[in-house]
């Protein structure tokens, strides 16, 4: 992505940190919206009057959705700028799940949640573009600390829902509380993210002739692919694992996920200095065998605490990266960088769609300790996969 240049020192500085401080908010925004939807599915399903296979089919339509979204934001953003695309999307993502707690018929929800797939999809890809482009420009690591804003988005929006659900309060007045506080705070932070710089696309006349090979993204797509099913491994099947295999109660249950998103959080505030001082590919190659090691305590725990101390590992193996995944994508190609970012984020919904049927399936065929052997042998295919976020053989380091 290319962004203008300002006219001087200091106001190039005050650029960067406005539009660093724009994209921490929409990072944060974001990551609440989508918990806000995802922690409400049961009472969605009662509302909607859903079975479990009705649900799964229609929530598996939202990540199909946002890998479309995904495409069409990549192409926008070639034409108009990510910050434009990031401007007109975002306020639909929120504005938009008013719908869910709105209507009751299946037919309505469809419509919804397709509208919200395609933003989320277009979402998605332009902030990890403005991501990509600020990092650029600062010249050191910082996109880790974009998605601890997501994170810590994530676990405001969850406890805000669950504080909705313990007060009755219906869908359709807790999404019009969340779009009166999430769609004017975007309003007032959009003006400030990173802008394309159409001189420099007149400027290079065979911009929209030249075509990103794929080949170069590959392995960053499997690391991609990967990471998100080790994360929808947890998500999806954490409380289940501990209540069936371990023995757990079920309150006890849900502690795995909320002690995993914690460390999530955790990771990725400090992870970018760890990439300052040892550099991308080796956080990576370290975050994948501490997201094994964690696979592997979960998969040999005797009862529920040692699970439990599974699951906190894995937050801070896996939690170094998607972000990494979209900056080496940026850094292989810095003149297409929006098109590598949009390409890169389609296979977090690949993930995302393989990984819960995947771990499922197996533990119905033999058992969920079998059934975590996969993830565990996707994180660990990382480590070697990891020389591809040193384009040219250069040292991965973010200084």
């Amino acid at each position: 992505m290319q962004v203008t240049e300002p006219a001087a020192g200091p106001s190039k500085d005050e650029m960067l940190r406005r539009a660093r401080f724009s994209l921490l908010a929409c990072f944060l925004i974001q990551g609440a919206s989508f918990a806000l939807l995802v922690t409400r599915i049961p009472a969605i399903q009662r509302r909607y009057d859903m079975g479990d296979g009705t649900l799964t089919a229609v929530l598996s339509v939202v990540p199909i959705v946002a890998g479309v979204g995904s495409v069409i934001a990549g192409a926008l953003a070639r034409r108009f700028g990510s910050r434009m695309v990031l401007r007109v999307s975002q306020p639909i993502v929120c504005a938009v799940l008013i719908g869910v707690g709105a209507g009751d018929r299946l037919w309505q929800l469809a419509i919804v949640l397709f509208v919200f797939g395609l933003s989320l999809g277009a979402v998605d890809a332009t902030m990890n573009m403005q991501g990509v482009a600020i990092q650029a420009r600062a010249g050191r690591s910082i996109m880790l600390g974009f998605h601890a804003s997501y994170s810590l988005g994530g676990l405001a929006g969850a406890g805000a829902a669950g504080l909705c659900a313990w007060g009755d309060v219906p869908l359709v007045w807790m999404y019009a509380g969340a779009v009166v506080v999430t769609v004017p705070a975007l309003l007032v932070v959009g003006p400030g993210y990173l802008g394309t710089d159409t001189a420099t696309s007149v400027a290079d006349p065979d911009r929209s002739a030249r075509r990103l090979p794929w080949r170069p993204l590959i392995p960053l797509c499997l690391v991609m692919t990967f990471a998100y099913i080790g994360d929808s491994t947890v998500a999806n099947w954490s409380a289940v694992y501990l209540e069936k295999v371990l023995d757990s109660s079920e309150a006890f249950a849900v502690v795995p996920y909320i002690a995993y998103m914690i460390t999530t959080l955790i990771g990725r505030s400090v992870g970018d200095l760890g990439v300052r001082r040892w550099g991308m590919v080796n956080v990576v190659r370290g975050g994948a065998v501490v997201a094994a090691a964690g696979f592997a305590v979960v998969l040999a725990a005797p009862h529920a605490a040692v699970g439990l101390l599974g699951f906190v590992i894995l937050g801070v193996g896996l939690c170094v990266l998607v972000p990494q995944t979209f900056a080496a994508g940026g850094r292989q190609s810095p003149q297409d960088a929006d098109e590598a970012v949009a390409r890169l984020n389609i296979f977090n919904y690949v993930g995302f769609l393989v990984g819960t049927p995947l771990v499922g399936g197996i533990a119905d065929l033999a058992s969920f300790r079998v059934a975590m052997l996969v993830p565990l042998f996707l994180v660990l295919a990382v480590v070697p996969l990891a020389r591809a976020f040193a384009p040219h053989g250069e040292p991965a380091h973010d200084r």
